[in-house]
Order: structure tokens, then sequence, then C-alpha cells
């Protein structure tokens, strides 16, 4: 794995103390990253697990129009997916 991001893990010092801050953004960056693509890729299930949660809590949601709905929910998972990237490449660069 030699040169596959180089100075990435360089940046690195946790110890048994805890964990170090570039680790935890880097965490937060693939989280925002794969959170991100679900959701952009899969709206319609999001939005589905999104309506069985409130029916535990006693809510009922529904959206007016499905369509927007999903044209919207794709768009932030993209908008997040964008993020999630710019932030792993902040991270890999700073």
């Amino acid at each position: 794995m030699s040169g596959a991001l180089p100075g990435l893990f360089a940046k690195c010092c946790c110890s048994a103390e805890g964990i170090c801050v570039t680790c935890l953004r880097f965490t937060m960056a693939i989280i925002a990253v794969a959170l991100g693509a679900l959701i952009a890729w899969m709206p319609r299930r999001v939005i589905d697990m999104q309506i069985a949660f409130y029916r535990l809590i006693n809510w009922k949601m529904e959206p007016i129009s499905m369509e927007k709905e999903i044209r919207n929910t794709r768009l932030m998972g993209m908008t997040v997916l964008i993020l999630g990237v710019f932030s792993f490449i902040y991270i890999w660069l700073s």
C-alpha cells in the first residue's frame, strides 16, 4: 500500500490516551461520504426508513409530493457526499 495516500496516515498521532484530531476528522469525512452516497443513490429507501422511524414514535409523516421529496433527498445526498469529499481532500492536504 506504499504511496496510495502519501502523508495521510503519517499525520496520525493516536496513542493509548485517545484518538487524535486528524483521525477524528478523517473518520467524520468517511462517514459523510458513505451517508451521502447512500442518500444520493437510494433516496426512496432513506425516505421509507424515515417514515418507519416516525411511526415508531407515534408520528405520521408523508410527503405531499413523493417525486419532489425524492429529488430533494437525492440533492441533499449529493451535497453531503461532495462536502465529505472536500473534507477528505482538506485533511489530506493540510
